[in-house]
């Protein structure tokens, strides 16, 4: 079942190789009549120690390795076997860690700083897992939470690291019950919850073949045989009968303990009682039927295990030994009990409760919906930073696309060109359309002439216009030159004409 068994843990572990004395003395009290195949030799019993049992504390394994160790000194056993429970509830024995050899509290040192280590490696995956990567880590200050060890000193094991382990695991289990009892409870308002939810969502008609399904359901659920009185005579017959294959008439309640001690170790832990009720909830419980829940079953059973356990362990300690179950057989409430309510007859919480319960709930649902509309709020918000750094990243590529072309489209300017006359590059003649003479643009050097002078030169004689043409500007090179001379070929070089010898 894997639940918690402190004092079992405590004292049935350590003190399993002390005991088998007082296993031996069973031997003698069964009868002939029983078959001896059902029941443990003695010598079986010496040679297979009783199996280590997993408390459910997440130190487990620690606490496990340091009994285990402390097991294999003589001194330790010796005063282990004289101890009784509350002595070492009250921290006696962890005072005798003094005196156990030096090779086991060497190993002791050693299974402290592994789990002070494991401890550390727990936080800082903690650390991680909620964001905080660059935080620095007080790991003296998170040990703290884990009372089990004294982290002052993470590299020596003391005796208080012993009475820290003994008193947190016994404070831990003693109040497993309790915490168990919340925890089912819980469940049961949360199952209720939820079937109230559900006929909200149904029309009347659906409401009402919903709460008579329901009704049924229970009904059929309580519709079992007797439960027998966990712990009783008729319970306990009840098993040496159907499970053992015995007669009902020769039941002892010593054999009956023998047989059922099934690791051996003298006592009965929770596991080996919470077996003996198998019988009595398969009676309620049938994992095919709808009306029943298996979770309840396993509650019902944890629920005859306590109260056996209240009964008949005397001194407290999670474990019932011979003497204990002896005494309690033959107790009125062994032999005449009270009947049994089960589960569906006592409703683990009022009303109250299941008003607060929802309470509850609406204000966790509440919370939720709060934290998911700021996280629906933050990734809108991140959205919109991110389309702004997207649109700016996108004007920057497109200032730098244009710095680009620009670069491209800068061709440096051609070699400057010597024109004859009034003739146009012919990059310019070729987009625009023949302009007449008199609107071409005059070469350099020349004055422009009014219209009226240009006519009167026009209408002159032609000595006259040679006289008007000899007061303009005109560059030598421009000027028309005398009957019979011709025109020097473009590719000719020009000679610089002397003045002196134009006629």
């Amino acid at each position: 079942m894997g639940f918690p068994k402190m004092m079992s843990y405590l004292k049935g572990l350590l003190t399993s190789c002390l005991v088998l004395a007082s296993v031996m003395s069973w031997a003698k009290a069964v009868p002939i009549s029983i078959d001896k195949t059902k029941v443990k030799l003695p010598e079986e019993t010496v040679k297979e120690p009783p199996q280590s049992v997993d408390t459910g504390l997440h130190y487990d394994r620690y606490l496990r390795e340091v009994i285990d160790f402390l097991e294999k000194d003589q001194h330790f056993r010796e005063k282990l076997h004289n101890t009784d429970m509350e002595d070492i509830k009250q921290g006696k024995l962890a005072k005798e860690l003094d005196f156990v050899s030096h090779h086991v509290r060497t190993k002791l040192d050693e299974l402290k700083r592994q789990e002070v280590s494991r401890l550390r490696t727990l936080i800082k995956a903690k650390q991680d897992i909620e964001g905080g990567n660059d935080i620095a880590v007080d790991h003296q200050a998170l040990l703290k939470q884990f009372e089990y060890l004294n982290h002052m000193n993470p590299h020596t094991f003391e005796v208080e690291d012993l009475d820290r382990l003994i008193k947190s695991a016994t404070n831990d289990l003693e109040n497993y019950d309790k915490e168990r009892h919340e925890e089912f409870k819980r469940y049961e308002m949360m199952k209720e919850h939820e079937r109230r939810e559900h006929l909200k969502t149904l029309d009347e008609e659906g409401r009402r073949k919903e709460e008579e399904h329901y009704e049924e359901m229970k009904k059929k659920h309580a519709d079992h045989p007797k439960v027998n009185h966990p712990g009783s005579k008729d319970q306990l017959k009840e098993v040496w009968e159907e499970a053992d294959g015995l007669d009902p008439e020769d039941f002892d309640p010593k054999t009956f303990f023998n047989l059922h001690d099934t690791n051996g170790d003298g006592f009965f832990d929770e596991q080996e009682l919470e077996a003996l009720f198998t019988k009595e909830l398969e009676k309620i419980y049938d994992p095919t039927n709808e009306e029943d829940d298996m979770v309840e079953m396993e509650e019902e059973r944890l629920r005859m295990r306590e109260h056996v356990m209240n009964e008949v362990d005397t001194n407290k300690d999670r474990l019932v030994s011979l003497d204990e179950f002896l005494v309690a057989t033959k107790k009125k409430e062994f032999l005449e009990p009270d009947s049994w309510e089960t589960l569906e007859q006592n409703q683990e919480y009022t009303e109250e409760e299941m008003r607060e319960f929802e309470e509850q709930l609406a204000r966790q649902e509440e919370d939720l919906h709060q934290k998911a509309a700021d996280l629906q709020q933050q990734r809108e918000d991140l959205e919109r930073q991110q389309e702004q750094l997207n649109a700016q990243k996108m004007e920057l590529q497109q200032a730098v696309d244009h710095m680009e072309r620009l670069k491209t489209q800068k061709v440096p300017p051609p070699p400057e060109m010597q024109l004859e006359g009034n003739a146009v590059p012919e990059s310019l003649g070729h987009d625009q359309p023949p302009v007449p003479p008199e609107h071409q643009p005059l070469p350099p050097g020349h004055q422009d002439i009014p219209q009226e002078q240009q006519q009167q030169q026009q209408d002159a004689p032609p000595n006259q216009q040679d006289l008007g043409q000899e007061h303009q500007n005109v560059p030598q090179e421009n000027q028309p030159l005398p009957p019979g001379h011709n025109s020097p070929p473009h590719d000719s070089p020009q000679m610089p004409l002397d003045h002196n010898n134009v006629p």
